[in-house]
């Protein structure tokens, strides 16, 4: 408990500024729904709680001591599980292709701002597991791993999208994911298009990591 106190403390300003765009985020939602009498992007609210997930694991592990190995590895594992539930919002763009009313530049700011979020959370939680893998890895295998899991990432949100796989889905359904997964392996030239967003989406996420490591280190 002291370790989460410390945490909170030492954090207050990170967590502040994220509760607050979050909120505001929720605020464009509600006027959204005021305005058309539509719930239709309610789903965003539980968008941006699974993209939280993430993120508060990797806010634990830096507020704990050196795990052991055994230990690191399992959630390290979890925390890859949900990582790509955060830029998974950007997809939810997709959904304003149905707007029929005059507030498509509405609907436009509420998605835009929940994907921002989403972005945000994802990039803070691949610091922090950044500096945590340096306690266990060299710093070259670290930015490799790092690289590996922006690209990753991007292949997790195209089988959420496009499949419909969800997270938890890798634990209660494990039979079919693996089989798709497998397909999409074994035959890449009938796969392209996962391949081809894959690369362009990991290549996205890639170089927004990198303005955003290097806007910190200004910063700093």
């Amino acid at each position: 408990m002291d370790y989460i106190k410390q945490l909170i403390l030492n954090r207050f300003k990170i967590f502040t500024l994220i509760s607050v765009s979050m909120l505001l985020s929720i605020v464009f939602l509600m006027i959204r729904m005021k305005l058309t009498h539509s719930f239709f992007y309610l789903f965003l609210v539980w968008n941006l709680f699974l993209a939280v997930i993430p993120f508060a694991i990797t806010n634990y592990l830096v507020s704990l001591p050196k795990l052991n190995k055994i230990g690191f590895v399992l959630w390290f594992g979890v925390w890859l599980l949900f990582l790509p539930n955060a830029p998974y919002i950007i997809t939810d763009l997709m959904h304003l292709r149905l707007n029929r009313d005059s507030f498509l530049w509405l609907d436009i700011l509420v998605v835009s701002s929940f994907a921002f979020n989403g972005l945000l959370l994802f990039y803070l939680s691949l610091v922090d597991m950044k500096n945590k893998l340096k306690s266990y890895l060299n710093e070259s295998l670290t930015n490799y791993t790092i690289t590996s899991m922006l690209f990753l990432s991007a292949f997790g949100v195209y089988l959420g999208r496009f499949l419909r796989y969800n997270s938890w889905e890798l634990l209660s359904n494990p039979k079919y994911l693996c089989i798709d997964i497998i397909n999409i392996v074994l035959k890449p030239i009938e796969n392209k298009e996962v391949w081809l967003f894959t690369i362009l989406f990991g290549a996205f996420l890639s170089v927004g990591f990198w303005v955003f490591n290097q806007l910190s280190k200004t910063e700093q």
